[in-house]
């Protein structure tokens, strides 16, 4: 794999974001297209979109069954091998959030509107109307929410692991762009820098918006259907139009304003909301008969998962079914996997794989699990004691489902208004979340912490609402999942490019790891050739001294521009009388930092680096030659390409840089040439 040179020296003049015209301009014109042509010609646009979907399903449905088990598989893998302990993240990096917070916020990942609206609609419909054998039987309703959990299930989540995963790994490990081009740098180097780059990004946008527009569809019928039992408001295409309005609207704020921090707080009140309400009908309902339901569906999942990840049903194809439910959910799945994937990334950063993927695939999941068994059971048990009336409103208008569940409960004004505001806020924050991912990934963005600019994310909350306003039109909600069966065809052969291109970036991991063990074991750089006990006297009391010291930002300072850069210099200048292309400078990145490094290109994808960055570190306990009141002092610390080595050069003498230098040095030419063993 290729690995980037640093980071030009920034001048802090340049714009923090800039479009990808390729990117931009061809997702903007291709949705605005498919939009307009759909309000124009809806009828002649559903005929194209059932011709498409029937042709995918034919054709490709094979693929999208083994392709979610096989990203599964991989992840669950990676997870379990030596490349768990890789960090997302350099190798002196921390988390940034704390494992609670970091958990809650996976936690809120795994809730969205369309979650109220399938979790009462598919188990009831799976119900009566099971793929295979007849239904409203025993048997029938136990798979109907285990069918349920399948598709909401951990299928998907690996799915988001992956992108999440590789996302990070390739931002904040390998410094390239937080893109999904980034991932195939393995694969085809520079060229993603081109039109393959350009291609790649945008089917991730492609697929993004369509995914958010099926989501925001969703919440627009059911949302709508609750206006009117609340407040009387008629639900149709008037009332869904002004819900995508208010969309465009929040998400418009959001982008001009920088409301983000009043919206995360309000997302994590709905958390909570959610979890109350997911009690409530605990507790209101049939208390022993769902927590015996629950046990139930997570047997059932387990022992019946192996059959249900490959079932293609090759001799008795149920076309319809799996075009309405399986193929539906692992396109919507895939067309979502840039989006949610985008936020894991950025809120894992120093997270190991191995603790990414647990989170990922655990946390969410088990409030998944909750949801579902709840409401999935309360609504069969409720047709199985005779509500047939119910069952069949939930299966033909699954909008109506869910609050037509809660009409059953105790205060149902209070409990209704409550899952309104839930839902609501779900559909906003969905709307903005998805303008700002889809601007981040179609514009040049300086840092992985940069976001795109507040027009482009106008632009896409309004196209957004736009093309959900043009599928409503064509056929409401199945329009939608039509749609997102063709266009998540494209990006799930990106994914597959993806794993590849990860897989290949971590044997690069381990041929490093393995360099390193089969190097130079000790370092010679802390000790100085010499003989005599004088010597020796002189050589351990310097020693003492350097480990005690505790340095301030003018000698650090002082060390690096009179002892580390002609160091570094000298080595430079001799591997120059090598043949080896090699520079020492001192110079700033984009985040403003500076540091001294030493780069060599061998010809090869791998240039050796050699980074001293001054950082401040609290005083120690043991100081004793600090300043009075000094809270912190300065610390040298070598980085490589993979990160922090963890020690400090502050007070080594010119000779013994040049040795540690030397020590790193032998360690990357030994990483290389077991690179050329494994590839030979």
């Amino acid at each position: 794999m290729s690995e980037p040179a640093a980071p030009a020296t920034g001048t802090g003049t340049e714009p923090r974001a800039r479009i990808k015209r390729p990117v931009f301009y061809g997702s903007a014109v291709g949705v605005v297209v498919v939009a307009v042509w759909a309000i124009a010609a809806p009828t002649a646009a559903a005929d194209a979109i059932g011709t498409l979907v029937g042709w995918t399903s034919e054709w490709f449905g094979w693929f999208y069954i083994l392709f979610a088990t096989v990203v599964l598989v991989f992840v669950v893998l990676l997870a379990f091998s030596r490349y768990g302990n890789i960090k997302l993240g350099p190798d002196h990096s921390r988390p940034e959030y704390s494992t609670f917070a970091w958990a809650s916020m996976l936690f809120a990942a795994g809730i969205g509107t369309d979650l109220m609206f399938f979790a009462v609609a598919e188990p009831v419909t799976q119900y009566l109307a099971p793929p295979v054998g007849p239904g409203e039987t025993v048997e029938a309703a136990r798979e109907a929410t285990v069918w349920t959990l399948f598709h909401y299930g951990v299928s998907g989540w690996g799915m988001y692991a992956l992108m999440g995963m590789t996302l990070a790994y390739f931002s904040y490990r390998m410094n390239l762009p937080l893109a999904i081009r980034s991932a195939l740098y393995p694969i085809v180097g520079k060229r993603v820098h081109g039109g393959l780059g350009h291609a790649v990004d945008l089917a991730a946008v492609l697929g993004t918006i369509f995914g958010v527009a099926t989501s925001l569809g969703i919440g627009v019928v059911q949302l709508s259907f609750g206006l009117e039992v609340l407040f009387g408001i008629p639900a149709g295409r008037g009332s869904q139009i002004g819900l995508i309005a208010l969309a465009v609207v929040i998400a418009t704020l959001s982008a001009v304003s920088g409301i983000d921090r009043g919206i995360k707080r309000l997302s994590q009140l709905n958390v909570l909301l959610a979890i109350g309400l997911a009690a409530f009908v605990l507790v209101a309902g049939n208390t022993v008969f769902l927590l015996n339901g629950l046990v139930l569906n997570i047997g059932d999942y387990v022992s019946g998962f192996a059959d249900m990840t490959l079932q293609t049903f090759a001799f008795d194809r149920p076309v319809e079914w799996l075009n309405g439910w399986t193929l539906f959910f692992w396109a919507w799945w895939i067309a979502w996997a840039s989006f949610v994937g985008l936020f894991l990334a950025r809120i894992s950063r120093g997270r190991t794989i191995r603790q990414f993927v647990a989170g990922t695939m655990i946390i969410p999941f088990s409030y998944i699990l909750m949801w579902i068994s709840i409401f999935g059971n309360s609504a069969i048990e409720r047709v199985r004691s005779g509500d047939a009336a119910f069952g069949e409103l939930a299966m033909n208008t699954p909008e109506q489902g869910f609050y037509t569940l809660l009409m059953e409960y105790p205060a149902f004004p209070l409990v209704a208004s409550i899952a309104t505001f839930v839902g609501l806020l779900f559909y906003v924050t969905s709307a903005d979340s998805g303008a700002l991912v889809m601007a981040n990934l179609s514009s040049h963005l300086r840092t992985p912490q940069d976001d795109g600019g507040s027009g482009v994310r106008i632009f896409w909350g309004v196209a957004t609402g736009l093309l959900t306003a043009a599928m409503l039109i064509v056929g409401g909600v199945p329009a939608l999942q039509n749609a997102t069966i063709i266009m998540g065809l494209p990006f799930g052969f990106v994914m597959v490019l993806v794993m590849v291109g990860l897989y290949k970036a971590l044997r690069v991991e381990a041929h490093r790891a393995e360099s390193h063990r089969q190097s130079l074991p000790g370092r010679l750089s802390s000790r100085t050739a010499g003989s005599g006990d004088q010597h020796r006297a002189l050589n351990w009391r310097t020693r003492l001294n350097r480990a005690m010291a505790v340095p301030d930002k003018a000698s650090a300072e002082q060390y690096l521009d009179e002892v580390a850069l002609p160091a570094l210099q000298e080595v430079a200048t001799e591997l120059h009388t090598r043949g080896v292309e090699a520079d020492a400078r001192k110079t700033t990145d984009d985040h403003g930092e500076t540091y001294t490094e030493l780069v060599a290109d061998l010809r090869g994808d791998h240039p050796f680096h050699y980074r001293i960055r001054q950082e401040e570190a609290p005083v120690p306990v043991y100081a004793t030659d600090g300043r009075p009141g000094d809270t912190t002092y300065s610390r040298l610390e070598v980085h490589m390409r993979e990160g922090g080595q963890g020690y400090d050069v502050m007070g080594y003498t010119h000779a013994q840089l040049i040795d540690d230098v030397l020590d790193q040095y032998e360690r990357h030419l030994e990483f290389l040439r077991l690179g050329e063993r494994h590839t030979s």
